[in-house]
């Protein structure tokens, strides 16, 4: 006898999945990441079909940096995109270190929300394609970071 089972849905009901595992507030609202993925969408071309966005300690950063990058230090993110390079599917995971982003919106005298949306962003155009490997790639990305948050300031 066959068994029947449930319809497994093309679309997950939400693109977002958020967990926070760093023990640290985090100081963003998820309505305001998903106005950022659709901001992002739209200026990049793309469509994203599930972003998981964990956000971990120090130790936990560089434990993936060494593992993934044979690099041996805290970043404020590590992005993986897992999708087959399709523009209208994209999948991916932003590993963000929250105590570090903290830092850096003091090192920056920004505010800490902001750093938090900027970094959220900088994964979301790596996911669209980007790179920072060169100092015009780095300002390339800045300005569309730039960009994409004055447009969510806009919306809000």
């Amino acid at each position: 006898m066959m068994t029947n089972f449930p319809d497994i849905p093309s679309e997950p009901e939400n693109k977002l999945i958020i967990n926070n595992e760093s023990g640290e507030s985090v100081p963003v609202e998820e309505q305001e990441l998903l106005k950022l993925i659709g901001i992002t969408e739209k200026n990049e071309g793309v469509l994203y079909k599930e972003i998981e966005l964990v956000y971990v300690d120090e130790d936990e950063i560089v434990r993936i940096n060494h593992e993934f990058l044979d690099r041996d230090y805290v970043t404020d993110i590590i992005t993986f995109r897992y999708d087959e390079e399709n523009d209208r599917a994209i999948e991916g995971t932003l590993y963000c270190c929250a105590p570090r982003i903290a830092e850096q919106s003091a090192e920056f005298d920004d505010n800490v929300k902001t750093e938090f949306l900027r970094v959220f962003v900088h994964g979301l155009i790596h996911l669209a394609g980007h790179n920072d490997q060169t100092p015009k790639e780095k300002k390339l990305m800045t300005k569309l970071e730039n960009q994409y948050l004055e447009a969510l300031n806009k919306s809000l």
